[in-house]
């Protein structure tokens, strides 16, 4: 058996730890184990699912660049400690550069860097982003990344279109989000939903997803549809923000904060319509969630065209009219039937039994060519 290392932030319910977990529940975990170097010192959702699966769960001391000595003296004594470590896979953004660098140093031969982000988020860290970006290539020995932009972002149009790199799509359990009625009709009901028509949003509340602007569109979408509920899944450091302009707006007897909780299949089932107006993604766990419901989905245009693989997937400019978004999701209300979209989500290659087989085998390969 082989240990994958895998840098995170900490294993929450957010895309990227998703996803991994996905793939995890699905290898085989007699020939590949993960493990995860979590970056903050906050537990995770999934901590006790990991060990139980037989991952280990490691705590860095955190990615503050005043700390680089620190951080780089931890990984020493991680790997001495740990000799059985042979790949080390960073999901951090630029800031994966931390772990690939202390894996380098310590002589680990198979350094991945997975990109997931198509952008790079303009905060006040952006200078130190761009210091760690120029550092990437010298640390890492294979590219791995959900998506074509997010490819381009992190490896730079050379290595894209030589094609050095490998496509890791962000699959899923299909069968939990089949649209099922049975699930429809009890949420719902257990939350007051019967005779209402559904937005649902599953992300983080950060700057990058656009809460506030959800918020514009929900606020105009009320007054033309005055049975319209907004449902947002997730949490982080900008609810209480979210929280205050919802009632500024009005409309927070119209909003249901759901949090972050085990069960967003469900939840998309008892959805009518998906909004995801994010400001940057990779590839989104949750547009191949929503659209394996077959809900109609209305993503921001800056999201990769890569995910609207329904036909009923639409992409709109942010700087567009609040007219034109509601108007979408007002026409997204009127789709009454909802089918199975099992072959729809295997042909392009996110069912996770099939995919988790092929990285499984990619690590094996990796391994063994050491």
């Amino acid at each position: 058996m082989i240990r994958v290392l895998h840098s995170v932030s900490n294993m929450d319910r957010a895309g990227i730890e998703t996803m991994l977990m996905n793939y995890y529940r699905h290898i085989d975990r007699n020939k590949v184990q993960f493990d995860f170097l979590c970056n903050k010192k906050k537990a995770g959702a999934y901590d006790s699912e990991v060990e139980s699966l037989g991952g280990r769960i490691f705590r860095s001391p955190g990615l503050n660049p005043i700390k680089i000595p620190v951080y780089m003296k931890y990984m020493k004594n991680l790997f001495k400690e740990h000799p059985e470590y042979t790949i080390v896979e960073a999901h951090n953004g630029a800031f994966g550069v931390y772990a690939l660098h202390g894996a380098k140093i310590s002589g680990i031969p198979t350094r991945i860097f997975h990109a997931h982000g198509a952008a790079i988020t303009k905060d006040w860290k952006l200078p130190l982003k761009k210091i760690c970006m120029m550092f990437l290539p010298i640390n890492m020995t294979h590219h791995y990344t959900c998506g074509i932009a997010a490819a381009k972002c992190y490896f730079g149009n050379e290595i894209v279109e030589k094609g050095d790199y490998e496509f890791i799509p962000n699959a899923i359990e299909v069968e939990r989000f089949i649209f099922d009625k049975n699930i429809r009709d009890r949420i719902r009901k257990e939350n007051g939903l019967e005779d209402k028509h559904v937005l649902g949003h599953v992300g983080r509340f950060m700057a990058q997803k656009n809460h506030a602007f959800i918020l514009d569109v929900f606020a105009e979408l009320v007054k033309k549809d005055d049975n319209a509920v907004l449902v947002l899944l997730g949490d982080g450091e900008l609810m209480d923000t979210i929280k205050s302009k919802a009632a500024a707006l009005g409309v927070d007897e119209k909003v249901i904060f759901v949090g972050n909780v085990g069960n967003a299949n469900e939840w998309y089932q008892a959805f009518d319509s998906f909004i995801l107006p994010s400001v940057w993604e990779g590839l989104p766990v949750v547009g191949v969630e929503a659209q394996a419901s077959d809900l109609p989905c209305i993503f921001s245009d800056a999201i990769t065209r890569e995910i609207g693989f329904s036909d009923e997937a639409k992409f709109i400019s942010t700087n567009a009219s609040l007219d034109v978004w509601t108007n979408a999701i007002m026409q997204a209300f009127k789709k009454t039937e909802r089918i199975d979209k099992t072959d729809l989500i295997r042909n392009n290659n996110y069912d996770i039994k099939t995919e988790a087989i092929k990285l499984q085998e990619r690590y094996l390969r990796l391994a063994g060519n050491q």
